[in-house]
């Protein structure tokens, strides 16, 4: 098989249009998340903390050096922990919703998968599958009336 027939059946498949549509969404959704730490929740905290802006919170290692004309000739050497601050609050409002979204799903999918439940449209082959246990199961008790 050639590499182009390859990639056309894996497009056409749909899993190539689907991880598309989730890249696209999740590029949206982290700037959402990125303005919602930055604009909404770090301002109030910064509020509670008498000013205090969690992004420019650093440790100087080294300060910077100034040469005689007034041009930096070392650059300041620093560990920025507040853009780490920020950073990992982004992942754990991220990480929590991704979790919500896939418990949802995880709930839909069950249901769907149960034959027995009538409100969600369960899939042909859970369906297809679900009957042919019951016929085996029917196969069987007639078996043993037989014997």
């Amino acid at each position: 098989m050639t590499f182009l027939k390859e990639f056309k059946e894996f497009a056409v498949k749909g899993n190539m249009m689907d991880m598309a549509i989730g890249i696209i969404i999740g590029a949206a959704f982290n700037k959402v998340i990125d303005v919602l730490v930055k604009k909404v929740l770090l301002p109030p905290l910064s509020l509670m903390t008498d000013g205090l802006n969690y992004q420019d919170n650093k440790w100087v290692l080294r300060d910077e050096v100034l040469n005689s004309t007034g041009d930096v000739s070392m650059k300041e050497v620093a560990i920025e922990y507040g853009v780490l601050f920020e950073t990992f609050l982004d992942f754990l409002i991220v990480g929590f919703t991704v979790f919500l979204v896939v418990k949802a799903m995880n709930r839909l999918r069950t249901k769907a998968q149960d034959p027995k439940n009538k409100v969600v449209a369960t899939p042909k082959d859970i369906e297809l599958l679900s009957q042919l246990t019951e016929l085996m199961k029917e196969q069987n008790k007639l078996l043993k009336k037989e014997k």
